[in-house]
């Protein structure tokens, strides 16, 4: 068996972005999986969520947001790259385990036993993990996925790897190196310093135009197909654009409640944020009752979120410069 970090799924604490007092407790499988793995590293997620102050609107969805990898390299030291997994991923995982690395890899969650009642033996749905522990004897897999760490053995480890059942990809998957030789544990002044320069470099990179605008227009154009598709469809519309949303602007308020502990007061920030946040909970609600068949009028709570996002981004550049 292999083991990097001294942790197991059953005392594992997880880090508090993925509390149950969150609106939002997942964002998506590449963010959620970092902070659960910077957090068993010892490192701060919180210090790194700059990335959200520059998130836009894609045209058609919320943009996936992702911790970027300079951000990763320059304030913890992480060395991230694309891994090509020309043996097979169980044989890399071990190799890169054995000399003390980390892989991120995407994997098929109907072999991943946390995603029960959503994934797990229902369907074919990719989603990212990082692995920690590897046992190909006992057919033992311990992995950072969505909010915590899990476990799982047996004919999972079989379909995931070894492609029981015939359910395998017959495509690699996309596979990343996490370089930890380098890491840094920055602490005090010299955290704050470093992670008030990406929230900095992320808000010079704020799209010009609102993204919550840019989201309230296209809802406008999808209302009345939204509203001929169903259930099944809400949950891919509602995840792709004010979930995404949502959560992105919940993240944004703890990265401006960690500034307002370090005497950098983002309370203002903060408190917008956390509106837009809750505001796209109810937005996603009623997207749920338009799918139903009812008639919403959202572009109220829209314009809300909207006001709140921009004075939220406004008040952190005259705060920061």
């Amino acid at each position: 068996m292999i083991r990097l970090l001294p942790i197991d799924a059953g005392s594992y604490v997880r880090s508090p972005l993925h509390g149950e007092d969150r609106v939002w407790q997942e964002t998506n499988c590449y963010v959620d999986i970092w902070i659960e793995t910077l957090h068993a590293l010892g490192l701060d997620p919180v210090a790194g969520l700059a990335f959200t102050l520059s998130a836009d609107f894609d045209g058609d969805q919320w943009q996936f947001i992702k911790f970027p990898l300079e951000d990763l390299r320059s304030l913890y030291g992480l060395g991230v790259s694309e891994l090509n997994p020309w043996k097979g991923l169980e044989h890399h995982i071990v190799e890169q385990l054995e000399m003390g690395r980390l892989l991120t890899a995407e994997v098929n969650s109907y072999f991943l036993p946390d995603t029960a009642g959503v994934a797990y033996k229902i369907e074919d749905v990719k989603s990212s993990i990082v692995a920690n522990v590897l046992d190909p004897d006992a057919r033992r897999l311990g992995y950072f996925h969505n909010a915590s760490y899990f476990e799982l053995e047996g004919d999972d480890y079989d379909g995931l790897f070894r492609g029981a059942g015939g359910r395998a990809n017959a495509l690699p998957p996309y596979v990343e190196l996490i370089r930890l030789e380098g890491m840094i544990r920055r602490e005090g002044a010299d955290l704050t310093e470093h992670a008030v320069e990406l929230v900095r470099d992320h808000l010079a990179r704020r799209p010009s135009v609102s993204p919550v605008q840019r989201m309230a227009k296209r809802f406008d154009e999808d209302v009345e197909w939204l509203g001929s598709q169903g259930m099944e469809m809400f949950h891919l519309y509602a995840f792709a654009t004010a979930r995404q949303c949502g959560a992105t602007a919940e993240l944004a308020s703890s990265l401006c409640e960690w500034l307002t502990d370090r005497d950098i007061d983002a309370a203002a920030s903060r408190d917008s944020f956390a509106r837009v946040s809750s505001t796209a909970k109810a937005v996603q609600f009623k997207f749920a009752r338009l799918a139903a068949g009812r008639q919403v009028d959202v572009a109220p709570l829209f314009e809300e979120m909207d006001r709140d996002w921009t004075s939220a981004l406004d008040a952190l550049t005259d705060l920061v410069g």
